[in-house]
């Protein structure tokens, strides 16, 4: 429960849970297809885009503007702005994050939704909309899992501490040689293979998995804003690749120091461990 000074979020994460799932609905009426896919306008990483992404984005960013129209909103597929800049609260939104997954139809794609105020994440919500499983935090409230015909459940990550012996959140894609060399020094042996962040740090936060590693600079604040607090509530960590907390309502949009999600318990160990093989990768962080 959270202390009697703090808010609750109880509107807040009532409308983004009805805007999750109400996106999801409109995902799912064109999983089948046929896909409207695009290239999105100056992107240099080949990102594709579909009509799921814009109408679930149209969809949740319509109904934020007009329930809480005084929010700053950094939305996938809406034009960002300074605008938001300004203001303590902003949503961070993904309307689907697993284009990839989608559009090869591996059911590797989520909604999410989060909230930051003054820079720290402090709602999300991550809906897996073909399993029906659903994420939700709110700062100082848990973490909690909903699925379809079963009682919510309250999260909690694992408690391994030795990291040879954990469980990796791997990428279904953009494997990197890089990123076998991290493999190797900590010396991890079972890895699940997944895309979407919000679903890789769900399998944390289920217990799934007990970490998480991406090296690319290309994640963005939508990708890690809903995850991070629910993972945060089940008792895990997430920073960058050099164990600094990720800031949110930046101009830069991008998670330029890359991330690590974990279960909290090696968090330290793992970033120090990693130290090494970024040096040699000539990866410096970034302000």
């Amino acid at each position: 429960m959270a202390p009697a000074n703090q808010p609750t979020y109880d509107l807040e994460l009532s409308l983004a849970l009805e805007l999750a799932r109400e996106a999801g609905a409109v995902i799912l009426d064109h999983y089948e297809g046929p896909l409207d896919i695009r290239q999105k306008a100056g992107a240099d990483d080949r990102e594709p885009v579909t009509q799921a992404d814009t109408l679930a984005n149209e969809i949740i960013v319509a109904r934020l503007r007009q329930k809480f129209p005084d929010d700053g909103i950094l939305a996938e597929e809406s034009l960002d702005t300074a605008h938001r800049l300004d203001k303590s609260r902003v949503w961070m939104i993904d309307p689907l994050d697993g284009t990839n997954g989608f559009i090869d139809g591996n059911g590797d794609f989520a909604v999410q939704i989060g909230l930051a105020e003054n820079g720290e994440c402090v709602l999300g919500v991550v809906y897996l909309p073909l399993t029906g499983v659903l994420y939700r935090a709110v700062r100082s409230g848990g973490a909690w899992i909903e699925r379809p015909d079963y009682a919510v459940e309250k999260a909690r990550v694992s408690d391994h501490r030795e990291i040879s012996t954990m469980r990796l959140a791997a990428s279904r894609s953009h494997r990197s040689p890089r990123m076998d060399k991290v493999v190797q020094i900590l010396g991890l042996r079972e890895e699940v293979r997944r895309g979407s962040v919000g679903i890789k740090v769900g399998l944390i936060v289920e217990q799934q998995c007990d970490l998480y590693i991406h090296l690319s600079p290309r994640t963005k604040q939508w990708d890690t804003c809903a995850p991070e607090i629910i993972l945060r509530e089940a008792g895990g960590c997430l920073t960058d690749l050099f164990g600094r907390a990720l800031g949110y309502n930046k101009a830069e949009v991008q998670n330029r120091n890359g991330i690590v999600a974990s279960n909290g318990v090696a968090h330290a160990r793992i970033i120090e461990s990693l130290q090494p093989l970024l040096a040699q990768f000539g990866r410096l962080p970034v302000a």
